[in-house]
C-alpha cells in the first residue's frame, strides 16, 4: 500500500505565504497535528518512509512514526515545489497581476517565472521518483508512506490517477491527513 501525509502547519502556512524551497520549522499547531495523526494512525504498518529533506516534513515524519521501527529516508526529490523569488511572498492566491497566481488559479497556463519551478520540472522530478523508489517497493509487496508538501502531493497523486493539469489542486490535502493512493 501507499499512503502520503503532509506535513505538519507552519507559521507561513498560517500568514499564507509561500514555503517552497525555504525550510520553515513546525510550529505548535502543526507539532499537535502530527501527534494527533501518529495517535491516529498508529495501528498502521509501514515498511519504509521516504521523506522531504525539509525540516517540517522530516519532523512531521519523526513524530507521525515515533515508536516505529520504520525507516526514515530522505529522498531530495520530495523536496516542495519551488517558487523562486515568490517564496515568502503573501496575496498570491487573489491577485491575479501576481505572475504566479496562474500556478494556483489556472494551473494549465502556468508558465513558470522568477526562478520559480515548472509543473513539468516537478513532474519530471517526483515521476523519476515514483518510477525508480515506489513501484518497485510496491512491487515487492512493501508499505509506504511519503511525507511531503502541498503541491509536490499534488504531483505525486496526479501522475498516479492520470488527472490533468487543470485539476492539479484537487489533490491537495490538508497538514497531517493521510491519504491512501495504492
Amino acid at each position: 500500500m501507499l499512503y502520503i501525509t503532509r506535513h505538519g502547519k507552519t507559521d507561513w502556512n498560517v500568514q499564507e505565504k509561500l514555503q517552497g524551497h525555504v525550510d520553515i520549522p513546525l510550529n505548535q499547531e502543526g507539532i499537535d497535528s502530527a501527534i494527533k495523526a501518529h495517535d491516529k494512525y498508529k495501528s498502521l504498518h509501514f515498511d519504509i518512509c521516504y521523506c522531504s529533506p525539509l525540516q517540517r516534513a522530516k519532523r512531521t515524519a519523526e513524530i507521525f512514526l515515533e515508536g516505529t521501527d520504520t525507516p526514515i529516508i530522505i529522498d531530495d526529490r520530495l523536496i516542495e515545489m519551488g517558487f523562486g523569488e515568490y517564496e515568502g511572498v503573501t496575496g498570491y492566491f487573489n491577485n491575479p497581476s501576481c505572475p504566479i497566481n496562474d500556478l494556483f488559479v489556472n494551473p494549465a497556463a502556468y508558465v513558470k517565472c522568477g526562478g520559480a519551478e515548472s509543473f513539468e520540472e516537478l513532474f519530471e522530478r517526483t515521476g523519476s521518483f515514483l518510477k525508480e523508489e515506489v513501484y518497485p517497493a510496491l512491487d515487492k509487496g512493501k508499505d509506504i508512506l511519503i511525507v511531503g508538501h502541498g503541491a509536490m502531493n499534488c504531483s505525486i497523486i496526479s501522475q498516479i490517477k492520470g488527472m490533468p493539469l487543470s485539476q492539479f489542486w484537487d489533490n491537495l490535502i490538508g497538514n497531517c491527513e493521510l491519504v491512501r493512493l495504492l
